[in-house]
């Protein structure tokens, strides 16, 4: 009975193994996999482009990430460089973004569905913060300063916010996936298309269906570029 039993949880035990090394990231099974923009086969990523074919370039882009960005409606300019920027990132588990605030500006609510992501300030004062999963919802939040660096676990809603009302600010963030993916809140839910019923939305956030209606009106902007 007791090896019967031993058995059992070595079988689920296994299982549950085999499925987390399935649900993570493959490692990379040669040095490179430049994507090849032109090949019409569909995979999780990228195709690769012919070793043979792939020069410097793949691998470098000027970016000129030292320059301020013009912000937004919200006071924030995300400059992503993924695998969308440079082709030989396909594979490889990481891209980075430079952030930039204005005084009092945001980076609003957001996740990364694909990407944990770690911050670091360059350029003056943020307030930063992550919510964890249901049940808990537990709020973590830190004033940062110039130096200091923080971590937003993956799939966790987190913003960025200047308090600054006289100086802008700006972080570098590294992330660890080619295309981590963004899915900014207040976008998603009131500015879909087409738009989620306000009824289902007033329901859900407890209000009145004319208060869903205005949220759903307004123009909500896209700080990633």
């Amino acid at each position: 009975m007791a090896s019967s039993s031993f058995f059992l949880v070595l079988v689920a035990f296994l299982a549950l193994v085999s499925w987390q090394a399935i649900a993570s990231n493959p490692s990379p099974l040669q040095d490179f996999c430049v994507v090849d923009k032109n090949s019409p086969v569909l995979v999780n990523g990228f195709a690769c482009k012919n070793p043979m074919d792939v020069n410097e370039d793949d691998f470098f882009k000027a970016a000129n990430l030292d320059k301020p960005r013009v912000t937004n409606k919200v006071g924030s300019n995300v400059t992503l460089i993924n695998v969308m920027q440079i082709g030989g990132l396909n594979t490889l588990g990481i891209s980075l973004a430079r952030i930039d605030y204005a005084p009092l500006g945001q980076n609003p609510p957001h996740t990364h569905p694909r990407a944990t992501e770690i911050l670091t300030v360059l350029e003056g004062t943020l307030y930063v913060g992550f919510v964890t999963s249901n049940p808990e919802n537990k709020f973590f939040s830190k004033m940062l300063n110039k130096g200091d660096v923080v971590v937003f676990p993956v799939g966790l809603i987190h913003f960025q916010f200047n308090p600054n009302p006289y100086k802008p600010a700006v972080a570098i963030a590294a992330l660890s996936s080619q295309n981590p993916g963004a899915i900014t809140i207040a976008n998603a839910v009131f500015g879909s298309k087409p738009p989620i019923s306000d009824d289902v939305l007033a329901k859900a956030f407890q209000v009145e269906k004319k208060t869903i209606d205005w949220l759903q009106a307004q123009f909500w902007e896209n700080n990633h570029n």
